[in-house]
């Protein structure tokens, strides 16, 4: 117990000790998370904006026009049991005059009437890269003779979120990579001052895993302190923006994420990148010293 204890006041008199260093490692690692996490959050938003648009994005299966109404209302539940099929909202003749006639003037439609008009069932899918499979298994239902989908815009919503999702691990990757390197530079820039003590150390026995471990602990120390800060400060600058934005754009279609139902996710992620940069950076700052 004593030993450890000497390694743990070891550790944290590291961090103290060299106040400068301590204070440019955390400060990286702000930076760093703060730039992940802003990917992060924006890769979030703009998949949750395609998701609405995807919500949107209807097709439409016509029923065979030689059907009557009974038999055309009962194919909603067929429909409904539809794989992928989300919603499916059954259309009469008249509803659909009516809704094509509040389009145009009635004055040029005079004489026309709801037979020239189909029955038609309003879908929305689960997922938009079905479509085309749902398509075909709609259009393979006795009683509907046609099914319009618009795959074009499905292909266009699927590609960008693919595009978005790649972009985003990528840049995550190598900003990881990148605060990894510079704080292992920093710890390394700190462990200098202390390459004769850490010599005589290993001259007079000391084993590599007695003399690692207190800058393994403080490296783990300023990842888990950096992550905290950086946690509190993203929070603060995603709600500023957010109000900035919800008060100077009025568009509906503009849904952005709170912070609240990701933060868990949020504080996950930042402590697991700076556990994993903390103890790997002060490893390796350490491990060209032990090479005596």
């Amino acid at each position: 117990m004593s030993r450890l204890g000497y390694l743990f006041g070891e550790g944290f008199r590291g961090i103290f000790k060299h106040g400068f260093m301590s204070f440019a490692t955390v400060t990286i690692i702000i930076a760093c998370l703060i730039i992940m996490g802003t990917i992060s959050l924006l890769s979030i938003n703009i998949d949750a904006l395609i998701g609405d648009l995807e919500d949107q994005n209807e097709i439409v299966a016509f029923v065979d026009e030689n059907m009557d109404d009974i038999g055309a209302a009962a194919l909603q539940q067929e429909i409904r049991n539809t794989e992928n099929v989300s919603t499916a909202e059954f259309v009469s003749r008249e509803e659909a005059m009516d809704n094509f006639m509040g389009n145009y003037d009635s004055a040029l439609m005079e004489g026309v009437d709801a037979t020239v008009f189909r029955h038609r069932y309003v879908i929305q899918l689960d997922d938009i890269a079905e479509m085309a499979k749902t398509q075909q298994d709609l259009e393979a239902i006795p009683g509907i003779a046609k099914v319009n989908a618009h795959l074009d815009y499905a292909d266009s919503f699927i590609k960008i979120r693919n595009i978005i999702t790649v972009v985003s691990l990528v840049l995550i990757v190598v900003l990881v990579f990148v605060s990894f390197f510079i704080m292992s530079n920093t710890i390394k820039l700190a462990t200098y001052s202390r390459r004769e003590e850490i010599g005589i150390m290993k001259m007079v026995g000391a084993s590599n895993s007695f003399i690692r471990t207190p800058f393994v602990i403080e490296g783990l120390v300023l990842g888990v302190l950096g992550s905290l800060l950086a946690f509190v400060v993203q929070w603060a600058l995603y709600n500023t923006l957010c109000n900035r934005i919800t008060s100077a754009f009025s568009v509906s279609f503009l849904h952005i994420v709170p912070f609240t139902s990701v933060r868990v996710y949020v504080l996950a992620g930042f402590l697991a990148v700076g556990v994993v940069v903390g103890t790997f950076g002060g490893v390796n700052a350490i491990r060209n010293y032990l090479k005596v």
